[in-house]
């Protein structure tokens, strides 16, 4: 009988030290698995923060230049020269839903929503407002720039077009920058990705439709110059609806 204890009490020693064992092998491969995640957990953040202080770095940059200096030069720009048209001397206010559809792509002038997009931001995507709300815009003096689908995928240059922008903001300037879709109306001219707009009028007789002209300028690529020779063109008081917003 004290045999069969023994080789019991063995038998139970043995299978515990096994147990033991698995167990203390178990707790190495679940350490060294959470050991593999947290390296890729740490591999994954370090990168995150480095893009993060790169994207920092690069926005800084651009807030650094001056407005003139952004985008590439005007002679690097592919811009057509100026182009000037007298309007179709109509203000209207139409109320959505009703369709409005222009001849120009974009739009400088025509009948509009009864409703201008707010003065506050300056640089849209996606979310940007109803065409015809923007031509109430251009209605009280704002200058647009439009990009289209192609200059929309350059990171680059969408980065320096949302600056350019923001500078004007900061100055308290009408200036907008939004998308141009296809589905808004017909493609720019050939080669060309960006569009600038203006709807003027005669300074000191603002409400003579006879006075009123759309402006546009078709160009291959961002260019503050550019940008900064149009927008100086007409001043808020040569606008159909100065003063107002």
């Amino acid at each position: 009988m004290a045999k069969k204890n023994a080789k019991n009490t063995e038998r139970r020693a043995m299978v515990e030290q096994m147990r033991a064992e698995q167990a203390r092998k178990e707790r190495m491969r679940s350490l060294g698995i959470l050991g593999v995640c947290v390296v890729i957990v740490v591999g994954l953040l370090g990168v995150a923060v480095v893009k993060v202080i790169q994207d920092n770095n690069k926005q800084d940059k651009l807030n650094s230049q001056s407005l003139r200096d952004l985008g590439v030069s005007a002679s690097a720009a592919s811009c057509d020269p100026i182009k000037t048209t007298k309007t179709d001397k109509n203000q209207t206010h139409i109320p959505a839903p009703t369709p409005i559809t222009y001849n120009d792509a974009p739009p400088a002038f025509g009948p509009h929503r009864p409703q201008p997009e707010p003065f506050g931001r300056a640089f849209y995507t996606d979310d940007r407002p109803d065409v015809a709300v923007l031509v109430h815009n251009e209605e009280h003096g704002y200058t647009i720039a439009w990009y289209d689908d192609t200059a929309a995928k350059d990171k680059t240059e969408m980065a320096q077009l949302e600056t350019i922008a923001n500078k004007y903001k900061s100055a308290n300037e009408r200036f907008i920058a939004v998308p141009w879709h296809s589905s808004d109306g017909a493609a720019f001219p050939e080669g060309k990705h960006i569009a600038l707009t203006r709807w003027s009028a005669k300074a000191g007789d603002p409400s003579n439709e006879a006075d009123q002209r759309g402006n546009w300028q078709y160009c291959g690529q961002v260019s503050g110059a550019v940008i900064d020779d149009f927008f100086k063109k007409w001043p808020n008081e040569q606008s159909p609806e100065p003063g107002l917003m």
